[in-house]
C-alpha cells in the first residue's frame, strides 16, 4: 500500500521568509515555515519533512525537479564520490539538509519520487502549494491528521482561518465560536467529575444550536487545561470542526500521562493545529507573553467566543473584558456550575 504525499515549497523573495508544505490526501498534512531562506532549501525540506513524517511506502509528488531529479537521475552519487562536489567540482548547496534526507531515503528503501507539473490545476499539489505560501506569509505552523479541501478553502484568500465573507457572500466564510475558561482547580479538579460533565454537555449543546445558524460553524481553542479541552472534546461530539491554537511545543510535558495522552488524540482530531511559538517559554514573564500572543491569535479570527467563568471569580476578569471590547455583543458567559 503506497500513500501518495504531495510536497511544496514557497519564498516569498529569494531569499526571504519561507514556507513548506505536506499533504496526504484524507491523511496527515503540515507546513513550516524560516524567516530567512531560499526557495531550493524550502522544496527540500517539504520533502524531507514528508518523509520523516510518514511511514511505510511513499511515493513523493514534488514540482521541484531540484528535489525530484536528485533521486531520480541519482545525482546524490556523484555527490558522494566527490565528496560532497557537483559536477562543476564546487560544493553541493544545501548540504546540511541534503545529508540527512539522503541517508534517510536510501536507509528506507520505500520512496519513490515523482514530479508534477506546478500550478497546473492539480488539487493537492495546489493545496501543498497554497499551504506553504500561506506559512511563509504568516510565519507559522499548521498541521492536521485528515486532509480535505476545506482545510485550503480559506487559503484562496490569502487567509487559511478567514472568518469574514468574501465578495460571494456570507456561505464563503467561516463562522468561528473562540471558547475560553477556567482550569481544572476552579472546575472541581484535574480528573472527571460532575463540574466538567457539566461544562461539556452544555458547551455540546450550545454548539449544536450555533450550527443550525451557522453550517460553516468551527471552534477555536488554545487546547490548554481545563475548559479548552473540554471545547475541543464538545466541539467533536457536536461534530464541529476545532483548530486547535497551542502557545508552544511541550506545553503538555509536565501534565499527568493521562492527560497528555488525551492532549495528542485532541491533537490529532483538529482540522489544523497553529504553533504560536517553537519552543518553550524560560521565564514567567516569557509564558505570560506567549500565552498573550495565542489568545491575540484566535481572537484575530473569532466571530464570537464563550466565556466559561465563575462570576465571583476574578482569574478571568480582564480576559472577559478584552472580549467584550472586542466582540462586543457576541460573548457568551457560562457559568461553571
Amino acid at each position: 500500500m503506497v500513500t501518495d504525499v504531495f510536497t511544496d515549497g514557497a519564498c516569498l523573495g529569494n531569499p526571504g521568509p519561507g514556507g513548506w508544505a505536506f499533504v496526504v490526501d484524507q491523511g496527515p498534512w503540515s507546513s513550516g515555515f524560516e524567516s530567512h531562506t531560499t526557495n531550493q532549501r524550502m522544496e527540500l525540506t517539504a520533502a524531507s519533512a514528508a518523509v520523516q513524517a510518514l511511514e511505510g511506502p511513499l511515493r513523493v509528488h514534488s514540482d521541484s525537479t531540484y528535489v525530484v531529479n536528485c533521486f531520480v537521475q541519482e545525482w546524490w552519487k556523484g555527490w558522494l564520490q566527490r565528496g560532497w562536489k557537483n559536477s562543476k567540482k564546487e560544493p553541493v548547496k544545501n548540504r546540511d539538509l541534503w545529508e540527512p534526507f539522503i541517508e534517510l531515503v536510501n536507509a528506507r528503501g520505500d520512496i519513490e519520487f515523482v514530479w508534477v507539473k506546478g500550478h497546473s490545476g492539480h488539487r493537492l499539489n495546489d493545496a501543498a502549494d497554497q499551504l506553504a505560501t500561506t506559512a511563509a506569509a504568516h510565519q507559522e505552523h499548521q498541521s492536521g491528521g485528515i486532509f480535505t479541501d476545506a482545510i485550503v478553502r480559506g487559503l484562496e484568500r490569502d487567509d487559511p482561518l478567514s472568518t469574514s465573507a468574501n465578495e460571494n457572500g456570507p456561505n464563503d466564510g467561516v463562522h468561528t465560536v473562540a471558547i475560553f475558561g477556567h482550569r481544572p482547580p476552579e472546575l472541581g479538579g484535574y480528573g472527571e467529575n460532575s463540574t466538567t460533565m457539566s461544562v461539556r454537555r452544555r458547551l455540546i449543546d450550545l454548539l449544536r444550536a450555533k450550527l443550525e445558524m451557522h453550517p460553516d460553524l468551527q471552534v477555536m481553542t488554545g487546547l490548554g487545561l481545563g475548559v479548552e479541552m473540554l471545547a475541543a472534546e464538545a466541539a467533536a461530539a457536536a461534530a464541529v470542526p476545532y483548530v486547535a491554537v497551542i502557545a508552544f511545543e511541550g506545553m503538555d510535558r509536565r501534565w499527568p500521562d493521562a492527560t497528555q495522552k488525551r492532549y495528542s488524540e485532541l491533537l490529532a482530531g483538529a482540522r489544523s493545529v497553529i504553533t504560536v511559538n517553537s519552543s518553550e517559554p524560560r521565564t514567567t514573564a516569557e509564558f505570560a507573553k506567549t500565552m498573550g500572543r495565542r489568545d491575540d491569535k484566535i481572537l484575530t479570527h473569532a466571530d464570537e467566543a464563550v466565556l466559561v467563568r465563575n462570576g465571583d471569580d476574578r482569574t478571568l476578569g480582564d480576559l472577559q473584558r478584552k472580549l467584550e471590547k472586542l466582540l462586543e455583543e457576541d460573548v457568551w458567559i457560562m457559568d461553571p456550575q
